[in-house]
C-alpha cells in the first residue's frame, strides 16, 4: 500500500515513531511518502495536510496519516480537499469504524492526545481495515453528493 504522511513541529518525534513502526510491522506491506516537516521548524499544519490530502486525491498513494498536536486541525484541512475523507482518531474502534463504515483514505492523530504506543495501535487497526460496503456504501455516496453540491470548480 503507497502511504502518505506528513506532521507539522508539534508532533514530528509520534511521525518518526510511526514511520519505524510501519517499517517493522508484516500485517500490511506499505511504500511511504512523507510530505515533512524532517525538522522541529515551525510549519503551518494546513501546507503538510494539503501536500498529503492531494496525493490521495490524485491516487499517488491510497492513504495518508497526519500528524500534528491534536489531529483536528490537519482532519480539517485535509477535508477540503475534494474527495477526501480524513478522520481524526485517537482509539482503535475510531480508527477501524473510520475505514469500515466511512471509507476514510486520512488518518489523523494529536501527539499532544495519544502516545506512542496507542498510536502504533491505531494506526495498524486502521492499516488493516477494509471498508464494509453494505449499508455504509449509500451513506458515503451521501457525502460525496453534499460535497459535490457544494464544490465549486477551480
Amino acid at each position: 500500500m503507497k502511504l502518505a504522511i506528513g506532521c507539522d513541529e508539534a508532533a514530528l518525534d509520534l511521525k518518526e515513531t510511526i514511520k519505524a513502526h510501519l517499517s517493522d510491522q508484516t500485517q500490511v506491506s506499505v511504500e511511504i511518502t512523507d510530505f515533512g516537516v524532517h525538522a522541529a521548524d515551525p510549519m503551518d499544519y494546513p501546507d503538510i495536510a494539503a501536500k498529503v490530502a492531494e496525493a490521495v486525491a490524485r491516487g499517488e498513494c491510497e492513504r495518508g496519516i497526519l500528524f500534528c498536536g491534536t489531529g483536528l486541525g490537519m482532519a480539517i484541512a485535509a477535508n477540503k480537499v475534494p474527495g477526501i475523507r480524513a478522520a481524526t482518531c485517537h482509539d482503535v474502534f475510531s480508527a477501524e469504524r473510520a475505514q469500515k463504515s466511512n471509507n476514510a483514505q486520512i488518518i489523523a492523530l494529536g501527539a499532544r492526545v495519544i502516545g506512542p504506543e496507542l498510536a502504533k495501535m491505531v494506526v495498524s487497526a486502521w492499516l488493516v481495515s477494509e471498508f464494509a460496503g453494505g449499508g455504509s456504501t449509500q451513506k458515503v455516496e451521501k457525502i460525496m453528493q453534499i460535497e459535490k453540491k457544494y464544490s465549486r470548480s477551480i
